[in-house]
């Protein structure tokens, strides 16, 4: 039997939620076009015959502008430590940049054994790979380059056979049944932001947030009962999440009651508010609140 932990550390929008998924083989991260997607470290686990595998989904590691951003991406970096396990996630299809440098560079302070998954290779030949994986050979030392693609599945089950490889031996470290560290509240929270950055497209990613006010489990025949605030920074902001005649709110509350009942296998009754909070991606409250860790470097 082999157990241990493989962090997912990458750019934003490199794919590592959808990757994440795909390995556990469920849901239990959003997934976005929008970069900054995810915004807090998700655990994920997956059970096999040869033993299990603890995944750690990571923000994005980008140049932080306010303490939200702080946030992400120090748990970014700091899942980076007491891992077995480090896989540098890599859009293939774009250009490398200083930010994937950026990236390279903070590999030499891993001591565990990098995997590089090159992923998104659905959207470029063969002939425009090859010259990637020689670039990034030449960068680093990685244990293993394995291209993949998050979307469609391919190349993911031969990532998952060199994960096996690099894992130590050792009994499982969670119960057959544990899926994801993700309380119920932060999932429910997520999903519901999920379906306002699918519907307000490119309007205002970063500065929403979605809190929980009540979770109700259900009980006997009643429905799990949500009622969430939808959190923006401008009153111009409000009026394109509520939408004329409160159009856009409502199709936010019925994409997303619908992806809750799937995940939580139960009936919904789900109430949205829309809720202008100026700043309060520098509350420490509001963060705290996202279960958003705090940056260790600004204590």
């Amino acid at each position: 039997m082999k157990s241990g932990f493989v962090s997912l550390l990458g750019r934003p929008n490199a794919g590592k939620s959808t990757l994440l998924n795909h390995l556990v083989g469920q849901k239990v991260a959003i997934v976005s076009d929008k970069p900054q997607t995810t915004r807090t470290r998700i655990l994920g686990v997956k059970h096999a015959e040869q033993g299990q595998i603890v995944f750690v989904d990571t923000p994005g590691v980008h140049r932080p502008l306010h303490q939200l951003n702080f946030r992400m991406v120090d748990a970014a970096v700091q899942a980076s430590k007491d891992v077995d396990v480090v896989t540098l996630v890599v859009d293939a299809s774009e250009n490398v940049g200083q930010g994937t440098k950026y990236l390279i560079g903070l590999l030499a302070k891993v001591r565990a054994p990098v995997i590089l998954a090159l992923n998104k290779v659905d959207l470029i030949s063969k002939p425009r790979l090859l010259p990637v994986i020689d670039w990034f050979r030449q960068q680093y030392a990685f244990a293993d380059i394995v291209p993949v693609s998050a979307l469609t599945g391919d190349g993911v089950a031969a990532l998952e056979a060199v994960f096996w490889e690099h894992l130590p031996e050792g009994e499982p470290l969670y119960p057959d049944d544990y899926l994801t560290d993700q309380p119920e509240r932060t999932l429910a929270a997520e999903l519901v932001r999920e379906q306002v950055l699918a519907l307000t497209r490119d309007e205002l990613p970063f500065s929403t947030a979605v809190v929980v006010d009540l979770f109700e489990a259900p009980v006997d025949r009643r429905p799990l009962r949500l009622f969430c605030s939808i959190l923006v920074e401008r009153p111009s902001q409000k009026a394109i999440v509520v939408g004329r005649a409160g159009e856009m709110v409502k199709a936010i509350g019925i994409a997303a009651r619908k992806e809750l009942e799937q995940v939580f296998d139960t009936p919904v009754y789900l109430e949205l508010h829309v809720k202008v909070k100026p700043d309060w991606r520098e509350d420490d409250r509001v963060l705290d609140s996202l279960g958003l860790e705090r940056d260790r470097r600004r204590r």
